[in-house]
């Protein structure tokens, strides 16, 4: 559709152009378009070779041509709506201006239509990329002005600023996203990358039962998430073609569309904090949320196994926190009361120390 277009409107252009030329070379003085016979027919075959010429660079020049428009198209696809809005005014005041100074070169005859057109075209791109250096600022500006308007109540979405949570792979498999989004703690839109989606067929397809049941489960979470009505769930469909890693694209699409990467990856974590890519991390919010336990304070819990020092044995919260029980191994299988003598933070979670409260009792 696009070299149909474009072969049709180099055709008309250069038939006008081939007129035009015509009428330059031989309407000077009238004695000369007197002298001339056959001009009229002479101006048709010049318009005719004008449109011939017009349409053999149109077509040496198309495969280029095709290229840069689909690069603008996949550009354009990319913006946010912000971003579009911005590029689109920068352009239009670039155009404006260029008008303001046509008249100035409307002299200087043909090489003034000459200089229009570079002008035209230098103005239209100094202000699209003006408008990109001071983006921020302009949003910024919008933001106070409808802020000030007693008539409209700002809108996030409507300025801008709706931040975008970009879920990588580990995050859908683990689940827990959904309940998340159904609370309502995390606002914005979902994103859900068409790579993220390929990644999870490829694991749901595989081989290994194992890695099909957990793609299936990511499948499911989706499904989940899409449902949920007060969700805005977002489908990017845009690729980098460029980068192979998943976590990479992850990493360029929340620059991108200045997000947020939503993840359990501990390495996803540390890339994106180098990057400077904010991150929402599913487990430290685990950790967040467990109930505080304090130095002292009592619990009953049941000793299910061994620790791997002499003596120990392990018990567990109902939110999965371990807790190390001081000669805890003699009441492997029995519920008891302990009594919390230390807490332990660590990058895997919270390790919490305690000893039989029966022990305590007898000291």
């Amino acid at each position: 559709m696009f070299k149909r277009t474009m072969m049709a409107a180099s055709g008309v252009l250069g038939a006008w152009s081939g007129m035009e030329l015509h009428s330059m070379i031989f309407v000077q003085t009238s004695e000369w378009s007197q002298a001339v016979n056959g001009w009229t027919s002479g101006r048709i075959w010049w318009a005719l070779g004008g449109a011939i010429l017009a349409l053999a660079i149109c077509q040496a020049l198309s495969a280029p041509a095709g290229r840069m428009w689909h690069s603008l198209q996949s550009r354009i696809g990319e913006m946010t709506p912000s971003q579009l809005i911005i590029n689109t005014c920068g352009l239009l005041v670039g155009l404006c201006f260029a008008a303001l100074l046509m008249p100035l070169l409307h002299p200087f005859g043909m090489v003034g239509e000459l200089l229009a057109v570079i002008l035209t075209l230098t103005c239209g791109m100094m202000g699209v990329q003006i408008a990109r250096w001071k983006e921020q600022d302009m949003i910024s500006l919008g933001a106070s002005f409808v802020r000030r308007s007693p008539e409209s109540e700002p809108s996030k979405s409507s300025m801008g600023f709706e931040e975008h949570k970009i879920l990588d792979t580990s995050v859908i498999i683990d689940g827990r996203i959904a309940d998340i989004c159904k609370t309502g703690f995390i606002e914005g839109t979902i994103v859900i990358p068409e790579f993220v989606l390929e990644e999870l067929q490829h694991i749901a397809d595989s081989s290994d039962l194992l890695k099909r049941n957990r793609g299936r489960r990511g499948l499911d979470i989706l499904n989940k998430i899409q449902k949920e009505p007060e969700v805005k769930v977002l489908i990017y469909e845009g690729d980098f073609e460029e980068i192979s890693e998943v976590d990479s694209k992850l990493v360029k699409l929340a620059k991108l569309l200045k997000g947020k990467v939503v993840t359990n990856d501990f390495n996803l974590n540390k890339v994106c904090e180098l990057q400077g890519v904010s991150v929402l991390n599913i487990n430290d919010l685990a950790n967040a949320v467990k109930p505080v336990v304090l130095p002292g304070e009592e619990i009953v819990v049941q000793v299910i196994k061994d620790g791997k020092e002499h003596g120990q044995g392990v018990a567990y919260l109902d939110d999965g926190t371990m807790i190390v029980v001081e000669g805890g191994r003699e009441y492997i299988g029995n519920t008891m009361e302990v009594l919390v003598t230390s807490v332990l933070q660590t990058s895997a979670g919270r390790m919490i120390f305690a000893k039989p409260k029966l022990l305590e009792k007898a000291q």
